[in-house]
């Protein structure tokens, strides 16, 4: 059943499933897209807008105190044929919907690599690109179901001049809401089942071949015949054959494209109302104090280890505590602390038995590190100053970095930037930042580190001072992760800074000043 509203927008009810769309790709097939290559909507990263920046490339959303997602994100799935007008239908959405992170999703990344037989049909213009046969729907619905999760995820980018996949894949994150655009959008059952509102884009034939030849005219040389030929052979016959039958599928279907307000205000009030009703308690500041709360009352975790308070460090902690410290002095001994914090470390690495012989001719049997790499990533911009002790004691080492931010409206940390070496999932890696109160900026950055593939127990969490809160918080959602410090204070107060505490670490080491409502994990801008 379908009603309209005001001739602006279609609301289709009932439900069902559609599977996949027969027949098989033949050699009638369309002629092959003249683009270099397929280009994933959340390149470039940012949109934007004339009110605020959109971060389209994504970034993990929060987590619960078990370590695992609170929430999925909200997946919208755009139909049409090709020329409707979906991304520009996407972008509207976007824009209007006022929602900091955002990935908007193409199938144009997903199409199969060619066989040497299915690439002489594509040379001779005798392939089938808009059939449902010709994209991998395995891939598209593993990449989105994990997107919807929120773990991070590689996209693939698809080379029509070879009809194959680039070596480099793009990393995307999920997001708040995930916008999935494409002519088969409709055409999987299984891809159906991860779409929480599905939009069918309806736009006159007339007006997709006019966009169709301004396109292929001034874009790739075509002539206008060629064009007219092309659309009434091949593009036609395809959207009439294996993308209108899927407009019965559709929750919402927009005439007339990205030009009608009315059906995208529609739409924006109803993903508005899906992410309220939906959104659970996420680990906020106040969540996190609640969470930690609960651990208070027990012995501090078997997986933390508390650098042993001699006279020297205690001596150093006193310096370095004091308000009335010089810059230079508050440098020069968190120097030295982080010195000794990076050696007491790396005495948790894995090392095994290695024989060696010395000037004198005699064996000794010493150690070696017992694994692939050593790798340290920063938490910018305080953990950045532990950079120098990490390359002091380990030579050659890769760096990463991590930049996390507070949002002041919700109270939930964001990733705002982020460099990771290679194949870091191979690596055993030391995390580092200057204090952890709560807990939730690191939380988030070992959160990251897993979802690319780096093994909880190879997580090494490093930082000069620390509170209960943080510590207990960090163990009881990763409990595999080692945690090192020079201290732990015991309390965090309203404003959630550190007590007794050392100020804001990262104003105090690069002579900035701190905003009235600082918080000890709240990170300014990187300083590269």
């Amino acid at each position: 059943t379908v009603m309209t509203i005001s001739q602006d927008v279609f609301i289709a009810s009932g439900e069902g499933s559609l599977d996949r769309l027969l027949p098989s790709v033949s050699s009638t097939g369309l002629s092959p897209r003249k683009r270099t290559t397929s280009q994933c909507k959340s390149e470039p990263p940012l949109l934007r807008t004339s009110k605020r920046t959109i971060y389209t490339a994504g970034r993990p959303p929060w987590y619960n105190e078990h370590g695992t997602q609170s929430k999925d994100a909200f997946v919208i799935g755009l139909c049409g044929g090709s020329a409707s007008g979906k991304t520009t239908v996407a972008r509207k959405i976007i824009e209007a919907l006022d929602v900091p992170w955002v990935v908007l999703l193409s199938m144009d990344s997903f199409y199969k690599v060619l066989s040497p037989e299915e690439q002489t049909l594509a040379a001779s213009n005798d392939y089938n690109f808009d059939h449902p046969d010709a994209f991998d729907f395995d891939l598209l619905t593993h990449t989105l179901r994990k997107l919807k999760q929120g773990k991070s995820v590689k996209i693939p980018v698809y080379d029509f001049t070879t009809h194959g996949r680039q070596k480099e894949w793009k990393t995307v994150y999920g997001a708040s809401v995930i916008i999935f655009e494409g002519i088969m959008a409709f055409a999987d059952k299984k891809l159906l089942q991860l779409l929480d509102m599905k939009i069918f884009v309806d736009t006159d034939s007339d007006i997709r071949l006019v966009r169709r030849l301004r396109r292929d005219i001034t874009e790739r040389g075509r002539d206008i015949e060629g064009v007219i030929k092309q659309y009434n052979k091949f593009v036609k016959p395809a959207f009439e054959q294996y993308i209108e039958p899927t407009m019965r599928l559709a929750d919402i279907v927009v005439p007339r494209g990205g030009g009608n307000m009315v059906a995208i205000d529609l739409i924006v009030q109803h993903v508005h109302s899906q992410l309220e009703e939906v959104r659970e308690i996420t680990l906020t500041h106040l969540h996190a104090y609640s969470l930690a709360s609960a651990h208070q009352a027990q012995p501090l975790p078997q997986t933390l280890s508390v650098l042993e308070s001699t006279p020297q460090v205690r001596g150093m902690h006193t310096i370095i505590r004091n308000k009335e410290t010089s810059r230079d002095e508050f440098i020069f001994y968190s120097k030295r602390l982080m010195r000794l914090l990076i050696e007491r470390a790396l005495s948790f690495l894995p090392s095994q038995v290695h024989v060696v012989q010395t000037p004198q001719g005699e064996d000794y049997e010493g150690k070696t590190f017992h694994g692939k790499r050593i790798t340290g990533v920063s938490i910018l911009r305080a953990g950045e100053t532990m950079e120098p002790a990490l390359r002091a004691v380990c030579k050659d080492v890769r760096i990463g970095k991590i930049l996390i931010q507070t949002n002041q409206d919700t109270g939930e940390p964001e990733l705002h930037y982020l460099r990771l070496p290679k194949d870091i999932g191979e690596d055993h890696v030391i995390l580092m930042d200057c204090t952890v109160s709560t807990g939730a900026a690191a939380m988030m950055a070992v959160r990251v580190l897993l979802d690319h593939d780096v093994q909880e127990d190879k997580i090494l969490l490093v930082s000069l001072l620390m509170a209960e809160m943080g510590v207990h918080s960090v163990a009881y959602a990763f409990p595999q992760v080692k945690i090192i410090t020079t201290a732990v204070d015991k309390k965090v107060n309203d404003l959630f800074h550190i007590i007794p505490g050392i100020g804001n670490f990262g104003d105090r080491y690069f002579g900035t000043d701190a905003p009235p409502d600082w918080s000890d994990e709240e990170m300014d801008e990187p300083s590269y």
